[in-house]
């Protein structure tokens, strides 16, 4: 089902009820995407929906407003502890950011009961509060709500709540998938009673995905919504009003090619994506002192508490700069991104439109610009051809300012700069090896001393990857980097407490006799005296 256009609310098949229209208004959406006016009559109208459509085209409206219509036109009313709906959602953000716009909705209806079911908060304490104020619609992440079905020992009895279950949601389907969570929702399905509707919203449509329409889904109604005008004819996976770019420089290059961008858009909200946890914890902290007069925050994967209010402080923010992986890189609605930078290519094609799609949503414009290396310049083409993803060049600026001394210096006063840049390097090299795309992100052809310099190392960290190879390019400090010390002076302190055993354990075990492992000690001790006559031989016959 294709080429849908949008109407008013009020065009629908089934009126909205006042409450929702009323919602709507306050919102500013006076008008359906394409993907609602598919999906929402549907839905209402009993039908399991499976759903494709470009990133940020209004997928999360296409789905709670179902959601309210169905449980408000339910016979028998919801009873506190009765789960109506759920909605599972691969990561915190996006289930963060799901419940804030139903809570929009429910706010006009007081009987319903909403709770939010992600990690990084105590299970115990939503056992509490789903005892207490109840949970009519759960937004959850797939780990935590498989927690929650086996917690009956300490007071919820989650499988006979979902019993009155109207209707399932799997979001960003695609992503649930690729995360690894396809075990916790069949586990989370086998829960759930079959008469149920049940919509799956995803950007892509790949084999694990249909499997999962196979096995959660009757009869569905599948609903493909492309974009008007070259979208729709190309099949283009990228938002239209999106000015998607490239810039071609050396790894020794970049980061300088970053910092002079972000100089000169400081007024503006970015989000800039690297490839792994470590890389986003060093150059975040670069970026802090390199960015003056510029909010900078971080986010990755590795957080625990933190993610969920640095998520929420940075969508209120009205300029800055978030540094992250590429946990952010689907369905999360931040409001107003004007570009979305790419220091490190994703691993696969996909991501790289969804790392784009986090901009230019819903009829907005932005912008998005992706830093490559001259080894990789045949990824243009690439992108072109796998993911209709058209692109142009911006060209470097020239005489640039060298920002990576400054770097080094960071690293020479404090400990955990240098370790932070020795981990990044290493996390980089390990993921680059494993792109997708291996015919044209090269390992072998990696130019490890430009990259060491771009990263603004002290010395070459021992690894697999670097194993006999020279770098002559690549000149590193010519004294003990052991000897560089913590800012922070219990660190400082615990590392000499450290170095100290480690002193004490090598001077032991050079104290210690050697004896061979898997002989016998008659043999080593033979072997002992043999080795003793000799050395009193050689020195008799030194000695004449």
């Amino acid at each position: 089902m294709e080429a849908v256009t949008e109407g008013t609310w009020e065009a629908l098949p089934a009126p909205l009820s006042a409450g929702v229209l009323r919602t709507l208004r306050a919102l500013r959406f006076p008008r359906m995407t394409p993907v609602q006016s598919a999906t929402i009559p549907l839905f209402m109208n009993n039908k399991d929906v499976a759903a494709e459509a470009v990133t940020g085209s209004g997928k999360t409206l296409a789905f709670v407003i179902p959601i309210l219509e169905i449980l408000l036109r339910r016979e028998e009313k919801l009873k506190k502890m009765q789960v109506g709906a759920i909605i599972i959602t691969p990561t915190r953000e996006l289930a963060v950011q799901i419940d804030e716009v139903l809570s929009h909705f429910t706010k006009h209806f007081p009987q319903f009961s909403q709770i939010l079911l992600i990690g990084g908060t105590n299970p115990v304490e939503d056992i509490e509060k789903f005892k207490e104020h109840g949970g009519n619609i759960i937004v959850a992440t797939p780990g935590r709500l498989e927690d929650m079905f086996r917690r009956k020992a300490d007071g919820l009895d989650l499988a006979r709540c979902v019993k009155s279950l109207d209707v399932l949601v799997l979001d960003e389907a695609d992503r649930l998938l690729d995360m690894g969570f396809e075990a916790s929702i069949n586990t989370i399905l086998e829960f759930l009673p079959k008469q149920r509707r049940t919509g799956l919203f995803s950007a892509t449509q790949t084999q694990e995905v249909e499997n999962l329409v196979r096995a959660g889904l009757r009869n569905p109604v599948r609903i493909s919504v492309k974009e008007k005008g070259v979208a729709a004819s190309s099949t283009q996976k990228t938002p239209t009003r999106l000015e998607n770019y490239y810039m071609i420089c050396r790894a020794d290059e970049k980061f300088n090619q970053l910092v002079h961008f972000l100089r000169q858009h400081k007024q503006e909200k970015h989000l800039v994506f690297f490839s792994t946890c470590a890389c986003v914890e060093y150059y975040g902290k670069a970026l802090e002192s390199m960015v003056k007069n510029a909010k900078i925050m971080c986010i990755h994967g590795k957080m625990k508490h933190k993610r969920n209010k640095i998520f929420t402080e940075f969508r209120k923010l009205p300029s800055g700069i978030l540094v992250c992986t590429d946990v952010m890189a689907r369905g999360i609605d931040i409001p107003e991104v004007n570009w979305v930078l790419q220091y490190d290519p994703p691993r696969s094609a996909s991501a790289f439109v969804h790392r784009c799609g986090r901009t230019a949503r819903i009829g907005h414009v932005g912008s998005a610009l992706v830093f490559l290396l001259p080894m990789e310049e045949s990824y243009v083409n690439f992108l072109s051809i796998n993911q209709k993803c058209p692109m142009q060049e911006m060209k470097p600026p020239k005489n640039m300012v060298d920002l990576l001394p400054k770097l080094k210096s960071m690293a020479l006063a404090d400990r955990a700069v240098f370790e932070k840049g020795m981990k990044a390097f290493v996390s980089y090299v390990q993921a680059y090896a494993k792109h997708e795309c291996s015919l044209i992100f090269r390992i072998k052809d990696l130019d490890f001393a430009s990259l060491a310099r771009g990263f603004a190392l002290l010395r070459m960290p021992k690894m697999p990857e670097l194993k006999g190879k020279s770098f002559s390019d690549f000149i590193p400090v010519s004294f003990d980097t052991d000897t560089i010390t913590f800012k922070d002076k219990n660190r400082e302190k615990q590392r000499q407490k450290l170095l100290e055993q480690q002193r004490k354990e090598k001077q032991e075990n050079e104290g210690k006799k050697k004896f061979i492992r898997n002989k016998a000690w008659s043999k080593q001790k033979r072997r002992l005296i043999s080795c003793q006559s000799m050395r009193s031989c050689n020195f008799l016959k030194t000695e004449q």
